[in-house]
């Protein structure tokens, strides 16, 4: 727990990420699945019990082959953890909120293993005065701080807002975007750079992809946050172009998309790959831009694609992960959203009473 100065309140921060398994059992994958399943699926449509616990038996036996097959253990929950601990230090260090007086703790939740956020929300929730939630992913969508917006609806009721507030729009700062250039320009070999550099280099920016177009052929009744990805990759490739130290002739967005619930973004990993070796370029690097940690569509999905292009030259740049200087950043961000908290709490009132 941190002791923070801030307006002689309790405050709880939560750190929520999907969450993956830690340990690869079947008996661990099937609840994580069924789970994946029904939160997701709700965003969309109502599905049978049955058809979950079908569906989530195929994808957890799917899982369980392929992890154990290529030896893949998710890294998510562990660099979450670690995140909420460099959050944590960083809060101290924090001049905006540093010296005596009311808390602010940071706990890690998740939406499909344990802990589960609607568990650490009633955890919290009983004695925080305020709750600062912050879906670690850049890009907001119904599929992503959708599921933290619903459950603290579910745990709270409509008069939420007088207790919590779901961060929304990291993927605008301009200050993530700085820290984004110099990860990824620090994460690059020597040979990438000056006059080791021989040949055209591109790189590949990869993200969640969304649904386009529901199983109608028509436009999602959900917020897929389609535009806002599309915007973040734009801004994003525009800045790494104009840097100084940039070495990429071209940047791609390259979108992990999932199979079912309509039209997913076109944009994939596998067409920035496959026009990266139609236009000649034999060297490319590869950075999940819309990811905060390296999970099992990161260092795996997509970077088994990397590994699997003609490119002669590969290289693969992590999630900013558990770094100081991330941390720092969203602490900052987490002491505007207390600052836009206090002011969401007069004008909703103080939400559900502390026990």
């Amino acid at each position: 727990m941190v002791a923070c100065t801030v307006s002689k309140r309790r405050y709880s921060v939560v750190l929520v990420t999907y969450g993956e398994v830690e340990k690869l059992t079947v008996r661990e994958l099937w609840p994580s699945s069924r789970k994946i399943i029904h939160v997701l699926t709700r965003q969309i449509i109502r599905l049978p019990k049955l058809l979950i616990y079908m569906l989530a038996d195929y994808r957890s036996s799917k899982h369980y082959l392929d992890w154990k097959l290529h030896r893949y253990r998710s890294r998510l929950v562990e660099i979450n953890r670690k995140q909420a601990l460099g959050v944590k230090d960083a809060l101290q260090r924090n001049p905006r909120v540093a010296g005596e007086g009311d808390e602010i703790e940071v706990a890690d939740a998740y939406y499909f293993v344990h802990p589960w956020l609607e568990e650490v929300l009633e955890h919290v929730g009983n004695r925080a005065d305020g709750i600062v939630v912050v879906p670690m992913i850049p890009v907001e969508s119904a599929f992503s701080c959708g599921p933290a917006c619903q459950m603290a609806i579910d745990h709270f009721g409509e008069n939420h807002l007088g207790m919590l507030r779901v961060v929304r729009g990291l993927w605008k700062d301009e200050a993530l975007h700085r820290l984004y250039l110099d990860h990824l320009f620090d994460s690059l070999p020597p040979e990438w750079k000056g006059q080791e550099r021989k040949e055209t280099q591109g790189l590949v920016l990869v993200i969640h992809g969304t649904i386009v177009k529901n199983r109608k052929g028509e436009k999602p009744s959900v917020f897929t946050g389609l535009d806002e990805t599309m915007e973040f990759f734009r801004l994003m490739k525009e800045k790494i172009m104009a840097d100084p130290r940039n070495v990429f002739q071209d940047v791609k967005i390259g979108c992990l998309n999932h199979s079912r619930g309509g039209e997913w973004t076109p944009e994939t990993v596998e067409l920035a790959l496959d026009e990266f070796a139609r236009e000649g370029f034999r060297s490319v690097a590869m950075f999940p831009f819309g990811y905060f940690a390296d999970n099992s569509e990161t260092d795996y999905e997509a970077q088994k694609l990397l590994d699997r292009s003609s490119a002669a030259r590969k290289h693969y740049v992590p999630c900013v992960n558990d770094s100081p200087v991330f941390a720092g950043w969203l602490a900052s961000r987490i002491v505007d959203e207390i600052e836009v908290l206090d002011v969401q709490r007069e004008v909703f009132g103080d939400g559900p009473s502390r026990k």
